[in-house]
């Protein structure tokens, strides 16, 4: 049997409990940043393997320039449908 009295462990101070959280959150910061910039970089890639041509992009591309009214209607129906869709 130990005849030492236990020591009652030091409680951090508010500074230091400050210090973690803004250590927390700007760790977490970094890593959303991360994913985003990789997440950009591969929809950047798909964006540029779609506009090539003969791909659906380009082909889009083609007829918004050929008919740009018809296509605005076209764009503005679709919107229609999937509001109706989510209401």
């Amino acid at each position: 049997m130990s005849t030492e009295i236990p020591q009652p462990i030091p409680q951090p101070g508010m500074a230091e409990r400050a210090i973690d959280a803004a250590t927390d959150v700007s760790r977490t910061i970094g890593e959303v940043a991360g994913g985003l910039h990789a997440a950009v970089g591969r929809l950047t890639v798909a964006i540029e393997e779609a506009r090539k041509p003969g791909r659906p992009l380009s082909t889009v591309a083609a007829i918004t320039r050929e008919a740009p009214l018809a296509s605005l209607f076209v764009a503005f129906l679709f919107g229609v449908a999937v509001a109706r869709r989510r209401s």
